[in-house]
């Protein structure tokens, strides 16, 4: 892999990002859904789905070949019914060879950063069941993993979410 940074997602890694995530969610059976009222359809606006609600949204980008890459994601917003006390988590994805480096660390890490440099006290997010590796990551930044799941039927293949949070302050 080329250079290699994170930075903030701009328009034009939209195309990047419903690309990275599909991979990803491909490996589970499962593809993206961005048509309207789809779990993915935020990802369509990056500017309306994060910035415009008080939120922002991180991208990995790769230089390979002399083509940039998005290669991972990360992205927060304020919760919409307690926007100046909690946010929510969004987007974690790295390309598979990705996984088990530093790079999922750094995602997380500039995120957190950047909530609690923001004045939020609390993170809340809701995760795919089958993100099990996933869930051992959060964990080792001290979110806590709640025994609420809920069931969703928002995307193309019906699924589960487990609820997360950490307590900043």
């Amino acid at each position: 892999m080329g250079e290699t940074r994170i930075r903030l997602a701009v328009a034009d890694d939209c195309d990047g990002i419903v690309e990275l995530i599909d991979g990803v969610l491909r490996e589970y059976g499962d593809r993206i859904c961005t048509t309207p009222g789809g779990s993915e359809a935020d990802l369509l606006d990056i500017e309306a789905g994060y910035r415009d609600k008080g939120g922002e949204f991180w991208v990995l980008e790769s230089i390979v070949d002399g083509r940039a890459q998005i290669v991972g994601t990360h992205a927060t917003r304020p919760l919409s019914d307690r926007p100046l006390e909690v946010c929510t988590f969004k987007r974690l994805y790295l390309r598979r060879e990705l996984r088990g480096t530093h790079w999922g660390h750094d995602l997380m890490q500039v995120t957190i950063d950047w909530t609690r440099s923001n004045g939020f006290g609390r993170i809340e997010f809701w995760s795919d069941t089958r993100f099990e590796r996933a869930h051992r990551f959060f964990a080792k930044f001290g979110f806590v993993g709640t025994e609420d799941v809920r069931h969703m039927t928002d995307s193309v293949v019906p699924y589960s979410e487990r609820f997360f949070y950490l307590d900043l302050k």
